[in-house]
């Protein structure tokens, strides 16, 4: 059964990652969205003071460290509550600022899929360069300007030759991509194949035939950078093969690319769910204060405003809910597919309805460089990237449908 309470570890990373959001990131917010870009000395500073954006979410001690540890290592339970760990951090620097968290250095989306399908000696070698030496960014290449929502469609392709593999393609969308020392690509080896024809490759930084052709510019988080990635007769040697070849061999049923990309979306999409919750939670904050201080005490306008305060909390609190129940079933071992989704369909659609409505309590004020403006920006995207809300459903239905039983 899921535990509701927080553990005296738990209670700590949210204090703390509470604070940092509260103290470090919420100062620079508004500046770091009208300059298009997180300050490069802040960067600096808080990956010397270990705040990364980890394997799995916001964490400490420089991103992928906790990659090399062995799982014998690990206390049972705290391995047992990582995920639940993770998503509360994350629900804090997305009430910080959702912008400059997935500016944060580490290897960000990169490190799910190396995490859980890379071998050692790949773990080591790209997830070892995260240290507090100087910031450093990973980055996850799966979206193609005609394979959004049906990733099965890529095109980009990995031709084999002596050694490697060489792709050509083009992805789009992809946070920190273009200062990202590595970015986990995925290509097709056969487009017949479909999803059989999946691999994913670590391609880095500097190699020759791969480029950043343009940053976008954006409505919302518009301090994050999104790039627009180019294989060129891009050479990628085999040992950047994510897996290795025995990986794909020793997988029967052939879609071993496809499905190291839908894994990593289990384990992110409870992340962004919770950071959807936070930015709902700061605007709700927000308007909080403001009804107090500019709202009479009594009338209509009052008691109408009380009455959305009153809904927009009873949902934000679902929706924290929702995704604590996708992490806990991570964390237990349990296939949480319909859960990650149904958390990340919930809380993205709230998060939009909560600022939207919080705009509507603040009026023109509200539109005045005020910080709900920025997160109602924000905050649309998160209804989009790592799947639509419409693919969400879709994910849940495939799930009911494969059950037998659409009461589950």
């Amino acid at each position: 059964m899921i535990e509701f309470k927080l553990t005296p570890a738990q209670k700590q990373v949210k204090e703390l990652t509470h604070w940092f959001a509260e103290n470090e990131m919420r100062p620079i917010s508004l500046l770091s969205d009208k300059l298009g870009k997180v300050p490069d000395e802040w960067l600096a500073k808080v990956n010397k003071m270990g705040i990364t954006l980890s394997t799995g979410g916001i964490g400490g001690g420089g991103g992928g460290a906790s990659s090399k540890k062995e799982d014998k290592d690990v206390d049972p339970e705290v391995k047992r509550q990582t995920n639940r760990t993770t998503v509360i951090a994350s629900e804090e620097v997305g009430w910080g600022d959702p912008a400059i968290a997935l500016s944060l250095p580490g290897p960000g989306l990169g490190g799910p899929p190396v995490v859980n399908s890379g071998t050692p000696e790949q773990k080591e070698r790209f997830l070892g360069i995260f240290t507090k030496d100087e910031p450093r960014w990973g980055a996850y290449a799966l979206t193609e300007p005609e394979a959004g929502s049906d990733v099965s469609n890529i095109r980009t392709t990995a031709t084999k030759v002596d050694g490697g593999y060489i792709l050509n393609g083009t992805k789009i969308f992809i946070t920190n991509g273009g200062r990202a020392s590595w970015v986990v690509a995925f290509a097709t080896v056969d487009r017949n194949a479909g999803r059989a024809g999946h691999r994913a490759f670590v391609v880095e930084k500097g190699t020759p035939g791969f480029r950043c052709s343009r940053l976008a510019h954006k409505m919302g988080m518009r301090a994050n950078e999104t790039a627009e990635l180019v294989f060129e007769d891009c050479f990628v040697p085999d040992e950047n093969l994510l897996g290795g070849e025995a990986y794909y061999a020793q997988r029967a049923s052939g879609k071993s690319g496809f499905q190291v990309a839908m894994a990593t979306f289990d384990n992110t999409r409870p992340v962004v769910a919770a950071m959807a919750t936070g930015i709902a939670q700061a605007a709700y904050d927000y308007t909080l204060d403001f009804v107090k201080k500019e709202y009479p005490k009594s009338g209509r306008l009052y008691q109408i405003a009380c009455e959305k305060l009153a809904d927009m909390r009873q949902s934000i609190h679902a929706g924290r809910l929702l995704v604590w129940e996708a992490a806990w079933k991570a964390d237990i071992g349990q296939p949480n597919s319909k859960e990650a989704a149904i958390c990340k369909a919930y809380a993205g659609k709230n998060a939009l309805k909560v600022c939207e409505t919080c705009l509507e309590l603040m009026g023109p004020i509200g539109l005045d460089g005020h910080l709900v403006e920025k997160l109602y920006r924000d905050v649309k995207v998160y209804d989009i990237f790592e799947g639509t809300n419409q693919v969400q459903h879709l994910i849940v239905a495939r799930r009911l449908y494969d059950a037998y039983d659409l009461r589950i």
